[in-house]
């Protein structure tokens, strides 16, 4: 079988590696930047224009919001790993039926969550962590983020098999779409302007509702085009193939574990503030806090995760055509860029952590802005060494390796963070939190480097080729 000659199977299989991977890797991280950044305003506007326990109701919702994306993610990843392979060997056949099965699986497991969401949506609150004070503000929240999982996940789906096909700067647009939209409606649903009434929280839902929606709608145009690749028919999408499912979760599951994980750790910190927290302050504040620390954690490092996007399909495609010089090369060069990205954000948040939390404290909170800042600086520590986890994990997917992939993403969050926090305070008590932080993201982050580095070694034996592709340090 001959591999597609068309202009995007050339650049992915013929441009210089460095090139290519910024190229892809450019619209991916503008794309995520916009995605983090929406999520930044959208807590800064919670800030200013609801009481400060409603931010702690934001980082209720948030693990739920992250459980139900991973469903979109592992479809997403998992399809997009079986096109790029199929589109490197020129297989339009295994293509088709990768984008049809992801959209018609998505749909229908977006559905059913949705549903289980909002039937059960107080006791999941209540075991997320919620307190007496910040319940009803979640509710608000949760309740819109529920409805509209459906072009949530949707969207998230077609952006990997857009990445895949060779056209990431679909992706950023939708996503910039997104951001802009919902940067703009929410001070009129949060504040209330002109004709809108001040809804709080439950406008800043609204407001992601809506621009989700609108991204669904731009994205969905962009795969149904003449341009496109993914050989999308509406009138076959009902043929779902249970084989190419259970590919798509297999080589997906790694990216859901580590998300689903995420929000286990999310759960894991607010439950333990809920316990921990001095009693003079109370848990409210602290997980204010912690809402505000995950909110900075992706604005300062999605945009780094962005240069990973970009690396997938690369990897996936001259993997699928067996282009092992130019699999090495854009690997290395990953490396050595999401290094230099990780160690400045841990110099940036070192140098400006309380300048970062005053914004989300519009009566300058002393106290909310010096624990909040001190918190952000030590769980910064691990920056230097936890984008190698991110990195090896994602290579691991694009090639099919299901297992090896599982086996890193589950690392950090199951194997350390987890069995971590509950020791750590036992013993020093509510400082214990911060302390796990660091020490999962570096033990976790210096075994995947180890791992990388001898996966490299072992693969230049299997493919041995020039000088040029000697894997250095």
């Amino acid at each position: 079988m001959q591999r597609p000659s068309d202009k995007r199977s050339d650049m992915l299989g013929n441009m210089h590696v460095k090139r290519l991977l910024i190229k892809m890797a450019i619209p991916a991280t503008i794309a995520m930047f916009a995605n983090a950044l929406y999520n930044l305003v959208d807590t800064i506007f919670v800030a200013w224009g609801a009481p400060q326990e409603a931010i702690g109701s934001l980082a209720i919702a948030f693990p739920i919001q992250m459980i139900i994306l991973a469903v979109g993610l592992m479809i997403g990843m998992g399809s997009a790993s079986i096109f790029s392979r199929a589109y490197g060997r020129g297989d339009s056949r295994a293509m088709r039926r990768a984008v049809n099965t992801a959209l018609t699986f998505n749909t229908v497991l977006a559905v059913l969550l949705s549903v289980a969401g909002i039937v059960f949506i107080e006791p999941i609150l209540d075991l997320f962590g919620a307190t007496d004070g910040n319940i009803d503000y979640a509710r608000d929240y949760l309740f819109f983020i529920l409805i509209g999982l459906i072009p949530f996940s949707t969207t998230m789906v077609l952006h990997n098999l857009l990445r895949a096909e060779g056209r990431p700067h679909i992706a950023m647009v939708s996503l910039l779409i997104g951001a802009g939209l919902n940067i703009v409606l929410d001070p009129f649903l949060i504040f209330g302007i002109g004709i809108f009434p001040a809804l709080g929280v439950q406008g800043a839902a609204i407001a992601t509702l809506i621009s989700k929606s609108v991204s669904l709608l731009y994205v969905l145009s962009a795969s149904l085009s003449k341009q496109s690749n993914l050989g999308i028919r509406v009138t076959t999408l009902h043929r779902f193939d249970i084989a190419m499912a259970k590919d798509i979760i297999v080589i997906g599951f790694p990216t859901f574990v580590r998300n689903v994980l995420g929000a286990v750790v999310v759960v894991t910190v607010n439950r333990l503030i809920r316990t921990y927290a001095p009693a003079d302050v109370g848990p409210e504040l602290y997980i204010s806090v912690y809402g505000v620390i995950t909110r900075m954690l992706m604005f300062l490092l999605l945009p780094g995760l962005g240069l990973v996007q970009g690396l997938i399909p690369i990897v996936g495609f001259n993997y699928g055509a067996k282009f092992h010089r130019r699999l090495f090369g854009v690997i290395r060069f990953a490396t050595r860029l999401i290094t230099v990205y990780f160690m400045s954000m841990f110099l940036i948040t070192l140098l400006f952590a309380p300048y970062l939390f005053r914004l989300f404290s519009p009566e300058a909170d002393p106290l909310f802005i010096q624990e909040g800042a001190r918190a952000l600086r030590i769980i910064a520590i691990g920056f230097n060494l936890i984008g190698f986890q991110v990195l090896l994990s994602s290579v691991y997917q694009a090639m099919g390796y299901p297992l090896r992939a599982f086996l890193v993403a589950i690392s950090r969050q199951l194997l350390l963070f987890i069995p971590l926090a509950y020791i750590f305070t036992s013993i020093l008590g509510f400082e214990g939190i911060w302390l796990t932080f660091v020490t999962a993201d570096i033990t976790a982050g210096a075994v995947s480097l180890l791992v990388y580095w001898l996966e490299m070694k072992d693969l230049k034996k299997k493919f041995p080729f020039g000088k040029e592709t000697v894997v250095s340090w």
